[in-house]
Parts: C-alpha cells; sequence; structure tokens
C-alpha cells in the first residue's frame, strides 16, 4: 500500500466511525457505500478489519455494525479532563434536551474549521450537503463564525497572517476584507463568544463561545446552530452557553475536591506487604 492509499484508508476508518451517531447507531456496509459513494467490496474489507482490531461490533443476525467501548476510549486518557471524564458529552446532551437546537463542538485542523461533534436539533437545518451538518464536516476558519472564534484564539502577529494567507487562498466566491474581519476576530477576541453565520454550506446563524482553561493552540469552541428566528434570542442561547458551561466546570472543581486516596502510603505499604506474605496457616516446608 503506497502513501496515498495508506492515507485514504486512513481517511475512510474516520468517516466510518464519524458515521454512528444518535441517529445513526447502526450501520450496514451499504449504508456507508451510500453515505460515502464507496465501492461495496472494500468497504465490506475496511469493516472486516475495524471489527477485527475491536472498533466494531458485528451482529450475525442483521449484519450490521457498532462501536465497540474501544472506539470511545481510544485516545480518552491524553484529553483535557473535560473529555476524558464525559462532561462534554453530558454538557451537549443537556443542552440540546433544554433547547431542541442544533449543538456543535469546534476545533481548528490548519486553516479549517472542524465540527468535531454535532448532536442535531428538532428541525433539520438547510444546507447544501444532502446528509446535512454532521461531524467531522469542515470549512474555512473565514466563513464560518466558529471559525473567527477558534482565530481569536492566536496570538499576533501570526493571526493577521492567517487571515492573510486564508484570503490569498480563498476562491474568488469567498474573499473578503482582510481589516474588516480582522476587527471582528479581535471582538470575539475581547468577548470569548460570537453570534454569526454558522457557516459549513448553510444559511444557519451560530451563536458560540470558547471552553475556558484548554491546553495552548488547542482551543475549542461551543455553539448552537438554528435558522435565524423572531423568536430566537441569541442573547439568552449565549447565557445559556454561559451559565451551562460555569456549571459544568464547576461540578468538576467539586468533584475533585471530594476525591481522597483509597489508603494513605502507610496503610499502602501495609497492604503490600500483606499481599506478599503467606497464607496464615500454610506450611512453606516442602515435603520430604
Amino acid at each position: 500500500m503506497n502513501g496515498s492509499n495508506k492515507a485514504k484508508f486512513a481517511k475512510r476508518v474516520i468517516e466510518v466511525l464519524e458515521f454512528f451517531d444518535e441517529e445513526h447507531p447502526q450501520a450496514t456496509v451499504m449504508d456507508i457505500v451510500r453515505r460515502f459513494d464507496r465501492p461495496q467490496s472494500s468497504t465490506s474489507e475496511l469493516l472486516y478489519c475495524l471489527v477485527e482490531v475491536g472498533l466494531l461490533y458485528k451482529d450475525p443476525h442483521s449484519r450490521s455494525y457498532s462501536p465497540t467501548p474501544r472506539a470511545a476510549i481510544l485516545g480518552c486518557a491524553a484529553q483535557p479532563s473535560l473529555v476524558r471524564d464525559g462532561r462534554l458529552t453530558g454538557l451537549i446532551d443537556r443542552l440540546s434536551a433544554q433547547t431542541g437546537l442544533g449543538v456543535g463542538v469546534f476545533g481548528m485542523v490548519g486553516l479549517q474549521v472542524q465540527i468535531y461533534s454535532w448532536r442535531g436539533g428538532q428541525k433539520a437545518l438547510r444546507t447544501s450537503n444532502p446528509f446535512g451538518i454532521c461531524g467531522g464536516q469542515k470549512d474555512h476558519l473565514s466563513s464560518s463564525a466558529a471559525g473567527w472564534l477558534l482565530v481569536s484564539t492566536v496570538a499576533q502577529p501570526r493571526r493577521e497572517n492567517m487571515l492573510r494567507r486564508l484570503n490569498a487562498e480563498a476562491s474568488a466566491d469567498r474573499k473578503f476584507c482582510v481589516s474588516e474581519l480582522a476587527a471582528r476576530v479581535q471582538q470575539c477576541h475581547e468577548q470569548g463568544s460570537v453570534t454569526d453565520a454558522a457557516g459549513f454550506g448553510s444559511n444557519a446563524q451560530i451563536t458560540a463561545m470558547l471552553f475556558p482553561g484548554l491546553p495552548q493552540n488547542q482551543p475549542l469552541a461551543i455553539g448552537f446552530a438554528y435558522e435565524p428566528s423572531e423568536q430566537i434570542d441569541p442573547s439568552l442561547l449565549l447565557q445559556t452557553l454561559r451559565d451551562s458551561v460555569e456549571r459544568c466546570f464547576s461540578e468538576q472543581a467539586a468533584a475533585s475536591a471530594v476525591v481522597q486516596p483509597l489508603f494513605e502510603t502507610a496503610d499502602l505499604q501495609t497492604v503490600s506487604a500483606a499481599a506478599r506474605a503467606p497464607t496464615a496457616g500454610m506450611s512453606m516446608s516442602m515435603p520430604s
């Protein structure tokens, strides 16, 4: 397998794993084939490989596939506690249930913004993508308000250089005024939040904020995506986000404060010594 084929194989592995969500807890070979327009034979082989390495289960009766816990656990140990201990997933669940709107978590990949996680709302958003908005999708940082928010975490002068490069590499229909967008990004930097175009081929709007306290150069944003309406007040959505994120972090701090080690050092030494000692009443002499 040459380098190009290896890259394609890796990409298809990620596509398969991202297919599974609340609406698609299981998938057949043909579900994957239709979604990503892949050959049936190579898709079947890929799914077989993912079963072999323990990332997918295969139901022998329905011949459908679903992710294993290993697929969810991989990489968790190296993640910020927000991700590692499940608080991010719980936060998404609560925000989705509370508002009925689409909820996304966004990260920065090079000069693109990517949807790391997506929970669809009660009403599907209109988009140029026939499958709608979903996890894994990317857009130019300059084309999405979530992208502006992520760029705002980059220090000057690198931030302005990124914007100039984005504009230079953009197609004619995506060109923008660098100074105007730089001012908008600076506003995002000062506020830590934004309400504007969602991007990703939709006409939706997004209200999003940055997560606090994450590692440098690894920013994450979370936000609501929705069709603009007089019935939706972005300021209330932003307050809901802030309250929920603050509660999420305060819960973690409270949990950390009450955690106590099971054994003190002295106790642990005693337990260890007891474990090494022979069982009471057992003779240690060798039979003659």
